[in-house]
């Protein structure tokens, strides 16, 4: 071994000397905040790595009886039965579709709500109209696939109102065409309040001199916010749309197959539906854990993509 191989080897030792020597002086120093967040790490790597394995019967033909390391190898055999299957176009179009229309119309709808809150000077009327917009959050997801049923019954309260009015009654969950707009229509009605706590909390850290300086210059509140709200949640904004991005093929699957039937597949069929179905009901475990890890990957390709293009636009990402 020569002189440069032993330099090499003995920066190696001291600096990972120097580490343990910090993370222990870190720890000491810190005990109470690790303490802290173990239970949470202990979750996820119980609930969410450990698990992780089960991904292999995606290139296996899962036989329950066989276990997972004794099923027969088949490669991407469940991959190509997936993209070669009649489903796979329409599965993916609803996807991209509702994910496409919940991130235009949805993702800016706390924002709004936010910002007009913020605007509002009686701090009881504003208490008020946060909780009641909070609540439907807190509804359980079979209780808001009951309500929506029974509001767009063809003798509900949506087609009553429309009656009043001259219209004529539809069973709106029996339409594939309305499908779509049911879905997305109560996935903001549910999580808009909720989402507006965040951007609430940011725009309380932003300076109230901004403002009083923008007043003394003559901005209206329409500048004001144009100029000095936005920009000032504009990282808060940022950041929620990358995570937004990372699960643009995450459509949830209890509202979709809570409200879903036949006469609706073309439209309201997804993802995780489909795995739903075939792994669940048809028990074909190999191909809904395909399906599902194809779907992690596209997940996982748009995240790094929307970092990246954070970062190099307007310098905040998540890491």
């Amino acid at each position: 071994m020569n002189s440069s191989s032993i330099q090499a080897a003995t920066s190696a030792i001291n600096k990972k000397t120097a580490f343990l020597a910090r993370a222990r002086k870190d720890f000491i120093r810190n005990k109470a905040v690790y303490f802290l967040v173990l239970p949470v790490v202990i979750f996820y790597i119980v609930f969410s790595y450990v698990p992780m394995y089960g991904a292999i019967i995606a290139f296996k033909e899962y036989v329950p009886a066989k276990g997972i390391f004794d099923s027969p190898w088949v490669g991407f055999a469940k991959f190509r039965e997936f993209f070669n299957s009649i489903y796979f176009t329409r599965v993916v179009k609803n996807t991209i579709m509702i994910s496409f229309y919940s991130l235009i119309i949805g993702f800016p709808a706390p924002i709004i709500l936010a910002l007009l809150f913020n605007e509002l000077k009686s701090q009881v009327f504003k208490r008020i109209t946060q909780s009641i917009t909070y609540m439907p959050h807190f509804i359980t997801m079979v209780v808001v696939a009951g309500i929506i049923r029974d509001f767009t019954l063809s003798d509900g309260l949506i087609n009553d109102v429309i009656a009043a009015f001259g219209g004529d009654r539809t069973a709106f969950l029996q339409k594939a065409s309305y499908f779509r707009t049911i879905y997305i229509t109560s996935e903001i009605w549910q999580s808009v309040g909720w989402g507006t706590i965040i951007y609430l909390a940011a725009i309380t850290g932003i300076d109230q001199q901004q403002y009083e300086a923008a007043k003394i210059d003559g901005a209206n509140k329409w500048r004001q916010i144009w100029h000095i709200t936005l920009p000032g949640i504009r990282p808060v904004i940022l950041i929620l749309l990358i995570l937004k991005l990372g699960h643009m093929m995450d459509v949830g699957f209890e509202k979709i197959i809570l409200l879903y039937n036949p006469a609706t597949f073309e439209t309201a069929d997804v993802i995780s539906s489909y795995v739903y179905r075939k792994g669940i009901i048809e028990f074909n475990y190999s191909l809904s854990t395909a399906v599902g890890l194809f779907n992690s990957v596209i997940n996982f390709i748009l995240l790094i993509l929307a970092n990246y293009l954070s970062k190099k636009t307007s310098g905040n990402s998540l890491w």
